[in-house]
């Protein structure tokens, strides 16, 4: 009998290892920065916002202002589920660099429900940034969501 039990529990720990190597990694929580790496779009819909900031060095002039204007106002971009993902090397395009296909530096907001909303070739205020979010329609349904629930936002 226990060899049996042992046996179940041997097919249910191996499925599930199967089952977890399937999943692709969760998505960063909103207002976070980091590596695109192998993440891909899909990964974001419905989820977040991705903002992907493009160059082809991480000693990019534009890329380090970027990166600066959107680390100045983290909470303003997480309220709005923004994810900052960075790809500067694209001698190794991963899925999105392949998807997006810039050209040295460039930064693209693509919304939640994966269409390209905004793509500009120099660096971005967040001010900017969030009044292009605002116009969405996703972003107004969300806005009435939250003032239905009562839930404080970030206002501009």
């Amino acid at each position: 009998m226990t060899r049996l039990i042992a046996f179940a529990l041997a097919g249910i720990l191996a499925a599930a290892c199967v089952h977890a190597a399937e999943d692709p990694a969760p998505a960063p929580v909103p207002g976070a920065i980091v590596e695109a790496g192998d993440f891909t779009l899909d990964s974001f819909q419905w989820i977040a916002r991705p903002i992907v900031v493009f160059a082809d060095t991480p000693a990019d002039p534009k890329f380090q202002q970027q990166i600066a204007n959107l680390k100045a106002d983290i909470p303003r971009l997480a309220d709005r589920d923004v994810v900052v993902l960075t790809d500067t090397d694209p001698a190794t395009p991963g899925a999105i660099r392949s998807k997006l296909r810039p050209r040295g530096f460039q930064m693209v907001l693509v919304d939640k429900d994966g269409t390209v909303i905004l793509r500009k070739p120099l660096p971005y205020s967040v001010r900017e940034i969030t009044r292009t979010i605002d116009k969405t329609t996703s972003r107004q349904e969300e806005v009435r969501e939250r003032r239905a629930q009562g839930t404080e936002e970030i206002s501009d």
